[in-house]
């Protein structure tokens, strides 16, 4: 624990029956773990807890607002997970078929059977590029996506799993793009935040910079990229290499790199959740078919990810038994994790949806107990 620190007020609200998770995140605050956040929780299509504190900024001048942005960084693959759930919902995709039936190029360098399934389970043998690429080719988009599609795959397909930073997001990206005809970006704007009225921003427009919040880099943040490019794995971490300040640019911002670069708030990712809790419908709306998630959760691989050497579990995109949240919450539980401390979730047991977002990224859970505690609460609070 680090010092107690002047935070801001806290702002939002909770039902009464939820006040531990209050009580959670104000200890974050109060004990320096968190510099600025929120958290929201939806239980069976009602909002019990959406609140926030702390500060948007280093300088401790902007205090969390309400419709405070921020970078979500790996949170935006399970939104991108729900955009490919939806496109097979409605027949435009099949995880079964290769990524080539949707984007021919991509069937050079033997890829010609590397299947969307490889893809959203991190199994797909594209981890990193063969090539040297900066950032700046990241957030242009197409180079990246060039050598991507020109490559061959760094180990066989489907034989191992190691994490797809950047990769799993544009490759899928561009497969949206491919049988839909918008972008990514677009599609989760038209077909899920607006919907929902869960602001996501894959690729953020400048109007919205004052609401967003600057990233802050804290203890052993970038540490795990050091372990995992010296792990017995080629390009086992991928190129370019993650930056955990690269949000508080504006070109990062506005570009639309679908593994990465999702702004949001915690009100949005449990929102979406929610969603996805109550079998694809929301106030009135059939958004899916409960089928569709039911497919979407499926484990695709549950084993070790060569990339961390520790124990990983997925299905088409989502992250499934996580440890912070698999001792507490149904079978039924799904969702994505962001670098530094960020996630959301479903469990569709309990019908709950949770989104936490925070602009202090912290290092390994011995560093940052904070998605452990917050989680806690909830159900904490569900089984009292």
């Amino acid at each position: 624990m680090t010092s107690k620190t002047n935070v801001a007020p806290m702002g939002g609200a909770c039902d009464n029956r939820f006040t531990r998770v209050r009580d959670a995140f104000a200890q974050c605050l109060e004990t320096g773990l968190e510099h600025g956040g929120a958290v929201s929780v939806v239980v069976h299509g009602k909002t019990v807890v959406d609140i926030w504190g702390g500060y948007a900024d280093a300088a401790r001048t902007r205090p969390w607002q309400r419709d405070t942005l921020v970078n979500a960084w790996s949170v935006t693959k399970g939104i991108v997970a729900l955009a490919i759930a939806m496109l097979v919902d409605r027949d435009k995709l099949d995880y079964a078929s290769p990524i080539a039936r949707y984007w021919d190029k991509f069937s050079a360098g033997g890829k010609e059977r590397v299947s969307l399934d490889h893809l959203m389970s991190h199994q797909a043998g594209l981890n990193g590029l063969r090539v040297p690429i900066d950032e700046a080719g990241l957030i242009k988009g197409t180079p990246f996506l060039d050598a991507l599609a020109a490559m061959s795959p760094l180990w066989e397909p489907g034989s191992r799993c190691i994490y797809h930073t950047f990769s799993y997001g544009s490759i899928a990206g561009e497969t949206v793009r491919r049988v839909d005809g918008r972008s990514v970006g677009r599609f989760v704007a038209e077909e899920i935040a607006g919907p929902l009225g869960a602001e996501f921003h894959i690729g953020l427009p400048e109007s919205e910079d004052a609401r967003v919040a600057e990233m802050l880099e804290g203890p052993r943040a970038s540490e795990w990229i050091a372990d995992v490019r010296a792990s017995a794995f080629p390009h086992s971490c991928e190129n370019p290499v993650p930056r955990a300040l690269a949000p508080n640019l504006r070109t990062w911002r506005a570009a639309e790199i679908p593994g990465a670069n999702g702004q949001t708030t915690a009100r949005a990712i449990a929102r979406i959740y929610g969603m996805m809790a109550l079998g694809g419908r929301w106030e009135g709306m059939r958004m899916m078919r409960q089928s569709a998630i039911e497919e979407a959760i499926r484990p695709r691989f549950r084993g070790v990810d060569d990339s961390f050497g520790a124990p990983a579990a997925f299905a088409a995109g989502f992250q499934i038994d996580d440890p912070h949240y698999s001792s507490r919450a149904s079978t039924e539980t799904f969702g994505h994790n962001g670098w530094g401390g960020s996630a959301g979730f479903a469990d569709l047991g309990a019908g709950v949806g949770f989104g936490y977002v925070t602009n202090l990224m912290l290092g390994f859970d011995d560093l940052d107990p904070r998605r452990k505690v917050l989680v806690d609460a909830v159900y904490d609070a569900l089984q009292s």
